[in-house]
């Protein structure tokens, strides 16, 4: 499936939250408590989105776009520099989802070979992200793009809710 990629923009908050939402409630079913998911609301999702940064250390979000859609947001990825501690020269993909009616299409490929290629052209050699434990699909997805875990686990808080993430890890040059 072809898509167009473009930068993220202030107006598309609720579009990228009814999205997220819709992806999250797919993708974590059996992962999160089917409660937590069932009242997630893009109305408040959408607050937590900042398109409007340009700095360098803005984190970046790319959507990919559906043309024979009316341009629907089909995916998006959010990247910047790495917000862990031990890894402060790592850029990180803090975010990447896609349509569920979607995946398996490319758009999620898509969508982290462009961030890819823009963390390099930003001078970043290697790159992590955190998949939630139990998510085989993004394991697997990652994997075949040569992301492997580097042995770093953590438990965090996921909107109130608890869960165990994984760090993976990749080399971008």
């Amino acid at each position: 499936m072809g898509v167009l990629l473009r930068r993220a923009v202030p107006g598309d908050e609720l579009a990228v939250a009814e999205l997220h939402v819709r992806s999250w409630q797919v993708a974590y079913r059996g992962l999160l408590p089917d409660e937590f998911l069932d009242a997630l609301r893009p109305e408040e999702r959408a607050s937590r989105y900042t398109f409007a940064g340009d700095g360098p250390e803005q984190p970046v979000t790319t959507l990919a776009l559906d043309p024979t859609a009316s341009e629907a947001v089909a995916g998006f990825v959010t990247f910047g520099p790495s917000r862990d501690a031990d890894r402060p020269a790592d850029a990180e993909i803090y975010a990447l989802y896609v349509d569920p009616r979607r995946f398996g299409s490319g758009v999620g490929r898509a969508l982290l070979i462009d961030a890819r290629r823009r963390l390099v052209s930003d001078g970043y050699g290697s790159a992590l992200l955190w998949v939630l434990a139990g998510n085989e699909r993004a394991a697997a997805f990652y994997a075949v793009d040569g992301w492997v875990p580097d042995g770093t686990d953590r438990v965090e808080d996921v909107h109130g809710v608890t869960a165990r993430v994984t760090r993976f890890r990749r080399s971008l040059v």
